[in-house]
Formats: C-alpha cells, structure tokens, sequence
C-alpha cells in the first residue's frame, strides 16, 4: 500500500476517499495540517503533511460512507499507526454518522493522539460502542463546540463500554452544544476527569443537581458554567459542595440572584471564582473562605466589604463603585482593578499600605481634579509598572474647568495646590505691617503732644 494512501486510511478510517476532492495546506513551523476532503489523486498535496503533530479535517458529509468503518485493517497498517507522529486530530464542519465516531475513536487505541476535537459537527444516528470494551485509549483531552448529537438520556450502556478510557480522561469540553443536563451516572464514570468546560448550554438549577450527585466527577478541579440559565449562587453552593477537590469556578454571564448571608459553606479548595457579568448588586458571605483570586466585574456593586484575608486578585471593573474598597481586608492583594466606576478619590496611603500590590487599573472613572485629588492619582503612578492603564484612562470629571483633562497634566505644584501657604504669610505680613503703621503713627501723636 503506498504511504500516502495508508496515511488516509489511518485518519480517515478506511474510507474510500478517491471520489472527494479536496486540498491540503502544511504550516512548518506549527506542524499543522489542514485539509477538506481528500483528493488521493493529489498525493504529493497530502504527503507534505506527514510530518503533523495536528492533524485538521473540516467540510464535507460522510454519511455515504457509513459502511466503511466496519471494514477491518489489516496488522501492517496497524504497525505503521505507532510510528505516526500526530498528536492531534480536528474534525470541523462535517455530518458524521456516530458510528464511524466509534472508529475513529477506536483507532486512536494504535495512535499516540492525546487530543481530538470536533468543532461545528453534526452526529448521525446511534452506533454500537463494544468494540471499545476494555479498551484503555491514550486520549486524554476531548473537546466538542457547536455540536448537534442524540440525546445523552438511557444510554448508559455505550458509556458503560467507554468506561475504562473515561475513567482516565483528564480534560472534557463541551460548549456551545445545547447540553441541558448531565445524568449522575455518567458524571460517575469520569472518575480522574480535572477539567470540565460546559460553557453556553442551557443548564439551569435544577436540571445540574443529578449531574453533581454524590461520586460524581471526584477529581474535578476546574469547572466552567459560563452562560447558561443558571440562576442562584447559593444553590451552585449547595449543589458543589460534594466537589472536594474543586480549584476553580467560573458561573459569569449567569443572571444570578443577589447573595445573600447563609450557612452554605464552599470547599476550602476553591482559589478562583469568576461572578462577572452575573447581575449583582451586593456581595454578602458565603464567598470561599480561601479565595484568591475573585471576578465580580461588569456588575452593579457600588460597595465590597468582606474580609478576604487570601486574596491576590480583585476584578471590580466596570461597577458602581463610589470608593475604593477599604485595603484592610485584603491585605494579601497583588492585582486590583477599579477602572469604569464612580470613584472620584484615589487615596494613596491606603493603596500604598498594600504591600504585595502591583498592578492597579483605575481608569475611566470620574476623578475630581482638585490639587489634592490629583497630586494623589500623580504620586501613585509614579511608582513604577503599577499603573498600566496609565494616562490615557484618566481623566478629570471636575471641577468644570478641568473636564476631561488628563490627570497627569493637572498642574499640582505646592504653591497651586496649597494656596494658604502663600495666603496665611502674606495676610501675616499685611497685619503686622498695620500693626507697625499703627503703633508708629501713635508714637507721633504721643510725641506731637
């Protein structure tokens, strides 16, 4: 068989491929191909692609070719697989029949592939997974965007097959894909999965409480819910509690209910969480007793008073903020972000008694430019990298005559700014002078008499 050929058979699970057309591009230095239907008439197009670590398929509808995956490969391709350097296989853009899926997957077994992803892919029909009983797959990362497929309901018994590759999968994402919920059965099967991305679906509170059940995806240390129909932080608290091992949550861009104080409590392993863009207009406990690292921008707070004693990040962009919050509670603060509030006042002594501050973003707010406010904005972007947002973001919002001036063209010189250091020994000099003239003229009289 000539390389070239097998090369096919080996991405494309046997197809017989000499009736599509299509065309190859190589990029050296990524060592990545992409390529629409193939063309084996065009084998010097599809040689240069040998070399791939990446391997990227996209356009085209194989369902006419359903009835090639059953065929069987014989021991030398299958020698020749382990020698293939690609590491990563793409499908996008293509009508799949599910059971030529189950080929593909089950011929990454002789691969070294540790990622595949299908983007923008439509499944077909239901296939048959035994062929992957007890099969330990290298794969490790999967990944599906815009995808349309059955319904992952009474199928229990193919996950069942999967089981023994599942059960060592460390990275799973599924986005954009109308998933509604994940039945506990199948959360249980992931039993190592670490990251877990089910971004813009159409979960909702409920309909996430059998996907959490108690053995559920014990390892899960990254969860992402960004954009979905969730609605209640306390019950996302409730509901994860059981993740005990959870690192990092990500619920922004969820028109969640205000927080309010409860005895909900998070697992002391969540370092990150992300409530941007969630609609809150107040923050009270329970946030994670360890967090270090907190989103709460693009919001309507116009306040945050809560002791986060780990905290290293803060995001309040994009808020209603009248003030800066009080630095006592987060004294551990490396990166804070203020810019797009109200703030009028940046106080200097307190955001220099941040020690581990260093980076501070405050632009875009509606800084009062009096020789006081404006000396404090100057003294603090000088020190040096802390302000990367510094000057174009700043800008006076009064008094009137220095609207919309930047702030570092304020002038703020001592004499400008403390005008009663030049009043006060004027006015002095001014009284004492008619002192003189007072008591010289009643002298005169004195004498004159």
């Amino acid at each position: 068989m000539h390389i070239t050929q097998l090369f096919v058979v080996i991405l494309l699970i046997g197809l017989k491929l000499s009736e599509v057309v299509g065309d190859c591009s190589f990029n050296k230095s990524q060592s990545h191909c992409t390529c629409s239907l193939l063309d084996l008439e065009n084998g010097g197009n599809l040689f240069q692609c040998l070399p791939a670590f990446v391997f990227e398929l996209r356009g085209g509808n194989l369902e006419k070719y359903v009835g090639f995956a059953s065929r069987t490969v014989n021991q030398q391709v299958l020698d020749i697989l382990q020698t293939l350097q690609v590491t990563k296989i793409v499908f996008g853009d293509l009508l799949v029949p599910e059971v030529l899926l189950a080929a593909v997957m089950k011929f990454t077994y002789n691969m070294h592939i540790t990622d595949i992803e299908f983007e923008s892919c439509t499944f077909l029909g239901n296939a048959s997974w035994f062929q992957m009983d007890r099969l330990n797959l290298p794969v490790s990362s999967l990944r599906f965007h815009n995808v349309t497929s059955a319904s992952l309901a009474e199928r229990n018994k193919d996950f069942a097959h999967l089981s023994r590759w599942l059960e060592t999968l460390q990275n799973l994402t599924v986005t954009q894909s109308q998933v509604t919920y994940i039945p506990c059965s199948i959360g249980k099967v992931f039993r190592t999965l670490r990251y877990l991305d089910v971004s813009e679906n159409h979960l909702q509170d409920q309909s996430m409480r059998p996907s959490f059940c108690q053995g559920a995806f014990p390892q899960l240390q990254v969860l992402k819910l960004h954009r979905n129909n969730l609605s209640s932080f306390y019950t996302m608290c409730e509901m994860l509690h059981q993740l005990e091992k959870l690192v990092h949550l990500d619920l922004s861009q969820n028109d969640l209910l205000a927080i309010p104080s409860s005895s909900c409590q998070w697992q002391p392993s969540l370092r990150i969480l992300n409530l941007s863009t969630t609609g809150l207009d107040h923050i009270a406990l329970p946030l994670p007793p360890n967090v270090e690292v907190l989103d709460v921008s693009s919001n309507n707070l116009h306040a945050l008073d809560l002791a986060l004693p780990f905290l290293k990040k803060l995001h309040l962009s994009n808020n209603r903020l009248h003030a800066v919050p009080s630095a006592k509670n987060y004294p551990a603060l490396e990166v804070l972000s203020l810019d797009g509030n109200l703030i009028s006042y940046l106080p200097r002594d307190e955001l220099q008694s941040l020690r581990h501050l260093q980076s501070l973003r405050a632009g875009r707010n509606l800084y009062n430019c009096s020789c006081a406010g404006a000396s404090e904005i100057q003294a603090l972007a000088s020190m040096e990298s802390l302000m990367p947002d510094w000057p174009q973001d700043y800008t006076c919002e009064s008094p009137s005559h220095y609207q919309g001036t930047l702030v570092k063209n304020v002038p703020a010189s001592v004499l400008q700014c403390n005008k009663a250091i030049v009043i006060i020994p004027v006015t002095v000099l001014l009284v004492l002078s008619c002192l003189a003239g007072i008591i010289c003229f009643a002298r005169r009289k004195t004498r004159s008499g």
